[in-house]
């Protein structure tokens, strides 16, 4: 029975670990708190200027898809923002803008000052703007500070110049890597970025199949949208994704429990070895059995149904000790994982165990039946 229990116990901590795994992923990428699915759309301008929504489009698919679609609201990106910036006295110029909820790290200020926790509590039209872009619109750096910068008719002011990110690999977050930065409070209030965006982030109602619902979205919106004619919608099917994922985290699971099985392929010999030692110790038991009239089918029966027992009874022990190691063991995992103990965790360790029984019981309970009244009595 170890060798069945210690089989059983690694199959099934293996399953409950991939399981608790696989469902935090799916809840982390594919679900709010309330359980309902997220999904995002986005717009590509051919002429890079267009925004491809408009507080309509929302508005509509909202209408349009009533039961399906419980929320549709912009999600605008806070860096990569191309936008018309005039600097000083400078012509108007296309600039990419970040948009910041905090301070940089002081050492990226190579010239005037930081933002300050003020800047943003009391929304102050203040900016940052790269060093690249004080060199080529004045002779000195320096003379950038408390110069005028306009973006959609608002002014702000520069009060610093900041070391631009020229690191190939910089992370699409990082505010470094762009021409402007400026407070999010400030620009939240005063441009469209309320009204109009590139990104909407559909929230979907739960039950429905987000793929299918976002798909219907943007067949609705290059019909209906906005900007329907001016550049391409786009959505990230992420339920296509997490199937793949999960496909995979289940044929990895399955592999490394098949390995973790090759032990119930030993336990399974000594079960058979097992049986034939009880059959040859127990001749004069199956010879009195014959005698009274057993049948060779009750012989065979008797020796199937200990064999099974066996395995049954260390397949169960198994499962529970599977299932205890399993939670033991997702406490130290990262990520705050659970183990998830199926049902169908249940029934392969009952069955795979039975099966054990059966097929490694069944040549010893043969033998047994198979013997012969009259040598067992010489």
């Amino acid at each position: 029975m170890i060798g069945i229990i210690i089989g059983i116990a690694a199959v099934i901590t293996i399953i409950a670990l991939g399981n608790g795994v696989k469902s935090k992923m799916v809840a982390t990428f594919k679900t709010t708190d309330s359980g309902q699915q997220t999904t995002e759309i986005d717009f590509v301008s051919d002429n890079g200027k267009t925004f491809g929504f408009d507080k309509q489009d929302l508005i509509a698919i909202e209408q349009n898809f009533a039961g399906k679609v419980v929320s549709a609201k912009f999600n605008n990106p806070s860096t990569g923002i191309t936008s018309a910036v005039q600097v000083g006295n400078s012509a108007t110029e296309m600039l990419n803008l970040a948009i910041v909820k905090e301070p940089l790290a002081q050492n990226l200020i190579v010239a005037g000052k930081n933002f300050t926790t003020q800047t943003f509590t009391a929304a102050k039209p203040q900016a940052l703007i790269s060093k690249a872009l004080a060199k080529r619109q004045y002779k000195n750096i320096s003379m950038a500070i408390g110069s005028p910068l306009f973006i959609d008719n608002v002014n702000y002011v520069v009060v610093g110049v900041y070391e631009a990110s020229q690191q190939a690999d910089a992370q699409a977050e990082d505010p470094t890597t762009g021409d402007v930065i400026v407070p999010k409070v400030v620009f939240a209030a005063n441009t469209n970025s309320k009204s109009q965006g590139n990104a909407v982030k559909l929230t979907i109602a739960k039950g429905q199949n987000a793929s299918k619902v976002t798909k219907k979205v943007v067949k609705y919106l290059e019909k209906n949208g906005s900007a329907k004619d001016k550049g391409t919608y786009n959505y990230f099917d992420i339920g296509s994704v997490l199937q793949q994922i999960s496909k995979f985290m289940d044929t990895l699971t399955l592999f490394i429990s098949a390995i973790a099985g090759i032990s119930l392929f030993i336990a399974g010999i000594g079960v058979m070895n097992m049986m034939y030692i009880s059959v040859s110790e127990r001749t004069q038991e199956i010879g009195i059995r014959l005698a009274i009239g057993a049948t060779p089918r009750n012989i065979l029966m008797q020796f199937l149904l200990e064999a099974i027992m066996l395995t049954v009874s260390g397949g169960l022990i198994g499962f529970v000790l599977g299932w205890f190691l399993a939670n033991g063991i997702a406490v130290f995992i990262p990520g705050n994982i659970k183990a998830v103990v199926t049902l169908n965790s249940f029934l392969l360790a009952f069955g795979v165990s039975t099966a054990v029984g059966v097929i490694f019981g069944i040549l010893p309970a043969r033998q047994a039946a198979n013997k012969n009244l009259i040598d067992i009595l010489r």
